[in-house]
């Protein structure tokens, strides 16, 4: 009403809307802590405590070296990792500003700013923890060496494309069915500690237990990661077409039940329940 309207060209437009994006990435990425730093260092302390954790739950177990021939910290690295970065971009995603919260009271804000930037800040933060673990663990300890070192990167993008895609599922849900998609969201987290296969060598998974762990996409990219990865071992079970192809289809239906919902959601369906 007291606002006065500049016509932009699409140039200044698409310029504003990347200005938008940036400030509401480094607000998703400062949510953690008030300190952007040390919201970044926490991010970091949890990834090299769940290696940690891991590596010493393999040296109880007595395996000294890696199930695949090769550094055993990789091994670790690509299916905690992976995992960490999937998660991460399901639930960030899924918690993005839907169309009733209070930041779509802004005027630039939209749904579409929201979901971009938390999915953005979300490999922010993943991909500099990676960065950071393998520096250290190169620099104090080993060298190391990664086989392909560009199509691994992309099995990372595709980890956290993939948790981006089903996070927009649950964000679409989320405001018909609350309380219900918060527990499918967790049963999906929780199941994945088990069927990512993050811990297995899947050439050497028996064929009856292939059925239980072949519908998850993070199973067939930590797979195909290793085989990037490590020179000696050559995924011939798990697909690389799989995981992105379906991320495309949950993809498309999340901005379609997005969209839909927010055409029809009301904030008194908060006051309603």
């Amino acid at each position: 009403m007291f606002q006065v309207r500049v016509n932009r060209t699409k140039t200044q437009s698409f310029v504003a809307m990347l200005t938008v994006v940036y400030h509401s990435i480094v607000r998703s990425a400062r949510s953690g802590h008030r300190n952007a730093i040390v919201a970044l260092l926490l991010n970091m302390m949890q990834g090299v405590m769940l290696v940690g954790m891991f590596y010493l739950f393999f040296r109880v177990l007595g395996m000294r070296s890696s199930p695949i021939r090769g550094d055993m910290l990789l091994f670790l690295i690509t299916g905690v990792f992976l995992f960490l970065t999937h998660i991460k971009a399901v639930k960030e995603v899924a918690g993005a500003g839907s169309s009733t919260s209070a930041m779509m009271l802004h005027g630039p804000m939209n749904t579409i700013i929201a979901i971009v930037a938390a999915a953005m800040a979300c490999l922010y933060q993943q991909f500099l923890t990676l960065v950071f673990v393998l520096g250290i663990y190169h620099a104090a300890f080993t060298p190391v060496v990664i086989d392909d070192p560009i199509p691994a990167f992309g099995f990372f993008l595709l980890a956290w494309f993939t948790g981006c895609a089903v996070g927009l599922l649950f964000l679409a849900l989320r405001p018909w069915f609350p309380k219900f998609t918060t527990i499918l969201m967790q049963l999906y987290r929780r199941s994945n500690m088990i069927f990512s296969g993050k811990m297995l060598v899947v050439n050497t998974l028996p064929a009856h237990l292939l059925p239980y762990f072949e519908w998850n996409p993070l199973f067939h990219t930590i797979d195909q990661i290793r085989g990037a990865v490590f020179l000696h071992y050559n995924p011939h079970v798990t697909s690389t077409t799989y995981p992105l192809y379906l991320a495309l289809v949950c993809l498309m239906i999340g901005l379609m039940g997005e969209f839909f919902s927010r055409q029809h959601a009301s904030i008194s369906w908060a006051a309603g329940r």
